[in-house]
């Protein structure tokens, strides 16, 4: 199963591409779509839906694994990337990607087995599921990957159906 993992945002978003067969992991790609800050936002929501379109293209994945949105104390900021959300879930539809949602305690859950572990725990581990010398950088693309870590493991599990309530 090819699954498309992202983290969602107007400047970045994370992505990566895993290829997940027989409880093996191989990576297709990764890295991040950037919108510069002076650009006009919706010429950022523009590039963010074509660069997902190509990406769509280019692996076409079965599903796409997306972190679920949560509003903090900066509700500008979260509408913005909810905006930016909305475009890369077009994008999914528009190619006909199934879409899988999956809430910060539910990737910590599946990646490092423990829902509360720290960030950089997670990466860590994504960093060792996935065979990566390194942790992908920027901290999005690290993100995009458990994402697509956390679906393989909820493919087939009751993970999916996990609430927030860990």
């Amino acid at each position: 199963m090819v699954i498309l993992g992202i983290d969602p945002g107007y400047a970045i978003v994370g992505y990566g591409c895993i290829d997940y067969r027989g409880g093996a992991y191989r990576v297709l790609g990764y890295g991040a779509i950037t919108t510069p800050a002076g650009q006009p936002f919706p010429a950022r929501l523009q590039t963010i839906y074509r660069d997902m379109d190509f990406l769509m293209k280019k692996y076409s994945p079965q599903v796409m694994s997306i972190e679920e949105l949560f509003f903090t104390n900066n509700q500008k900021t979260g509408i913005a990337v909810a905006q930016a959300r909305g475009v890369i879930l077009l994008s999914a539809m528009e190619n006909e990607v199934e879409v899988a949602e999956y809430t910060p305690l539910q990737v910590k859950q599946s990646v490092v087995g423990y829902g509360r572990a720290e960030k950089k725990q997670v990466m860590e581990m994504t960093r060792s599921l996935l065979k990566l010398r390194e942790v992908p950088k920027p901290d999005d693309t690290a993100d995009a990957l458990a994402l697509t870590i956390c679906h393989a493991h909820a493919s087939g599990s009751q993970l999916r159906s996990i609430r927030a309530g860990l």
